[in-house]
Order: C-alpha cells, then structure tokens, then sequence
C-alpha cells in the first residue's frame, strides 16, 4: 500500500471531527479527533481500512488542522489513524499545544513517537512489531482480543510497560458477543486488567 510521506508541515488528513472519546480512560468526553491516512500494519480486522492509502488523502497544513479543531469547545485532541506514528508529528503536538490542546496519540507503536503527548494508548499489533521504544512512554495498553489467544500476547505486552500504565482489554466488534464473556472471567481472575468497550458503537456517534 502507499505511504506518502509530507513535509513537516502537513499531514494526510483522512477526517476530522468532534464527537465523545468512546474507549479507554477518557470515555466519555467530548474530544477532537483528527485520523491520518496511511498505515502499514495491516490489521485484518481494521475497520477504517479506507484509511491505508496515504495518497488517498488530502495533505493538510497543520495550521489549517488545528484551526478547525479550535472551532469546537473542548481541549483534547486525539491524533489517530491509520498509524499516525508514520509522521514527524512534533509541528501538530506544539500548534496543538499552543492553542490549548491536550494531545493525546492512538497508536500500534509501530513506530517510535515523536511530537509531545499527554497521553499515549498503545495499541500493539500482532501484524508488526512495535518499538521498543514505545513501551515505557504507555499511559494506555489496550489490547484488542479477536482470538483467545490474544490474552497470551496481551500478557506479553503488559509485562513490558510500566507499572502505572492502565492495562485494557477491548472485544473486537465484530466478535463481542463471543470474547466479552471470556474477558469479564479472565478480569475478575487478573485483576490488574480492566474490560475496555466501544461505547461509541453503543451510542451510533463516530
């Protein structure tokens, strides 16, 4: 798939709205998110493959990105994708940041980060291996479970992030009926696990 790689100053811009933060610690709230296109990971179960194709969308001036972001009342941006670790993100971070943002990243740590964050999920992939660096910046582990094999990868991960980093497991979508049950069972018996849902789903917004 195709990666187009721009210049400092602009980024591939997939879409941009303003809805509630559906999953993770920060549930709840009103947030901006901004998705970059372009992702080489190559999850199976994506659900924004449209997304992949860095030249399928428009590159952005960072200025013109947290313009539109600044039109809403809430501070926090979340920078998503795609893999937006891909791209030099420290202009968007400082420009956020300037204009009152807390910045926070979704990412398969795929990629060492760049740029300033306030909260970092991290997402580790089976389809490729994350940066090592990624590991002890964590605020978020989450984890998505499609097989119940994945609670051993999950393990596997959360042995290497700190010790103050939340620890999430999130049913795919497509499979909660079946992997919800398992979890709520496999967090009362591992306590430092907590069950993360898409409550955005549940509620119809983006």
């Amino acid at each position: 798939m195709e990666t187009t790689v721009p210049t400092t100053d602009t980024l591939p811009v997939m879409e941009a709205f303003y809805t509630l933060q559906g999953e993770g610690a920060f549930q709840g709230q009103a947030a901006y998110f901004i998705r970059l296109g372009g992702c080489d990971v190559g999850c199976t179960w994506c659900d924004v493959k449209e997304s992949w194709d860095a030249s399928k969308h428009p590159a952005l001036p960072v200025g013109q990105i947290v313009a539109q972001a600044a039109r809403h009342p809430a501070r926090l941006a979340v920078v998503t994708g795609g893999e937006p670790a891909m791209y030099p993100l420290g202009p968007l971070t400082a420009a956020l940041k300037a204009a009152g943002f807390r910045t926070h990243i979704e990412t398969s740590g795929a990629y060492p980060l760049t740029g300033a964050w306030d909260w970092v999920c991290f997402s580790p992939k089976k389809f490729k291996a994350p940066s090592p660096s990624v590991y002890p910046l964590a605020h978020e582990l989450k984890v998505i479970v499609y097989h119940k094999s994945d609670l051993a990868f999950a393990e596997k991960h959360a042995a290497q992030v700190g010790p103050q980093c939340l620890r999430l497991l999130q049913p795919e979508w497509g499979k909660a009926a079946q992997m919800l049950p398992l979890l709520i069972d496999y967090v009362k018996a591992n306590p430092h696990w907590r069950v993360s849902l898409q409550t955005h789903k549940f509620m119809d917004i983006p």
